[in-house]
């Protein structure tokens, strides 16, 4: 072991489903041991401790003074604060499931109090680290398609009554902060905003068409300008029958790039496109668009995002996605439902001005 770096210790909060993702991300990374988990609910902490062999802990405050450096959130958004806090008023740095929190003024305090307390803190943006979106993500930054002039991202997909039924706080507005787009589709507004640039204003319409009980919404649509100038559409659902694979269209001057589900084709003038506008005949599963959340559901790109997570950490720089760039999915999607309450078109600048510098 002489002249290896340290392994950092983690400790998961919530030992909910996605909890598992996180500790098997943990388990493949040289770098890091997981070494003990917190849940309030007893059943759901032995049994999750049992599996992974560590120790579990009834008392948040017990957690927090047990040998962790990392704290990882995997608990309802709106809890995201609270935990957070008190976790970087322990010395933690934190690694937070998306999203950073329900609204940007409570994801700001958190980013604030952890850079108050001088520790790092990552949010979990995953899909940033396909292989694909990152080469979709060189060739537009590189101008293989000229100027951007039209974007589509669509996630429709499908949740039955008892996703909802059987964990009450998703599609709440205290906990999930609302419904079909911030929690299934923050990780493609993420995208959206990374790959084709900011939105200098949104145009929404929101409805629960398919879901009892529900405060959120299952349905949900926008119109965009880009400040870029080129104009946008957002379709986010969790009433699709059947589900279908999560698709961002990027379309410029001199050529079109086309993510459906994880597969990448980029179009030049002459190149033909399907019926359907894929331009694929061999999808990629929908990861997360059937019922249970987590079918087909791989953890290798939470393992590489882990993993770039420690390389930046052991050189004192800010994590990807670190809480300040996730702020600006956040602040659209506060913009987006605002648009939809208030019928009338909202900048998401109004609340988290978008800048590429981090501020932390």
């Amino acid at each position: 072991m002489q002249g290896k770096s340290p392994k950092y210790k983690l400790g998961i909060v919530g030992c909910g489903s996605i909890s598992r993702i996180h500790a098997h991300a943990i388990r493949s990374n040289e770098r890091a041991v997981l070494a003990s988990a917190h849940s309030r609910t007893e059943d759901s902490r032995n049994a999750f401790c049992e599996e992974f062999a560590i120790t579990g802990f009834s008392g948040y405050s017990d957690f927090l003074a047990s040998d962790v450096d990392i704290v990882v959130l995997c608990t309802p958004n709106g809890t995201h604060l609270d935990y957070g806090m008190q976790a970087a008023d322990a010395g933690k740095h934190l690694i937070i499931e998306k999203p950073l929190e329900v609204t940007v003024e409570r994801g700001k305090q958190l980013v604030d109090h952890c850079k108050l307390r001088g520790v790092k803190l990552a949010v979990i943006y995953q899909n940033r680290f396909i292989d694909n979106v990152r080469k979709m993500k060189q060739a537009l930054d590189d101008g293989a398609i000229g100027k951007v002039v039209m974007v589509r991202a669509s996630i429709k997909w499908f949740r039955d009554q008892d996703y909802y039924k059987s964990r009450p706080w998703r599609g709440s507005l205290s906990l999930d902060g609302g419904g079909a787009l911030i929690n299934q589709s923050i990780h493609t507004v993420d995208l959206m905003l990374w790959l084709a640039g900011p939105v200098a204003s949104v145009q929404a319409y929101k409805g629960t068409l398919t879901h009892d009980g529900m405060e959120g919404e299952d349905n949900f649509v926008a119109s965009m300008q880009f400040k870029s100038g080129a104009l946008g559409v957002l379709e986010a659902s969790t009433s699709i029958v059947p589900s279908q694979n999560r698709v961002i269209e990027i379309h410029g001057t001199g050529g079109t790039a086309i993510l459906n589900g994880d597969n990448l084709r980029i179009l030049e003038s002459g190149d033909s496109v399907s019926s359907d506008g894929a331009g694929n005949t061999d999808d990629a599963p929908a990861s997360g668009g059937s019922s249970g959340p987590l079918a087909g559901f791989s953890n290798s790109h939470h393992t590489e995002q882990y993993r770039q997570i420690f390389l930046h950490l052991d050189a004192g720089l800010q994590p990807p996605v670190s809480g300040h760039e996730s702020l600006k999915s956040l602040a659209f999607v506060q913009a987006a439902y605002r648009s939809a309450e208030q019928q009338a078109a909202v900048s998401p600048d109004r609340f988290f001005p978008y800048t590429s510098l981090e501020g932390e």
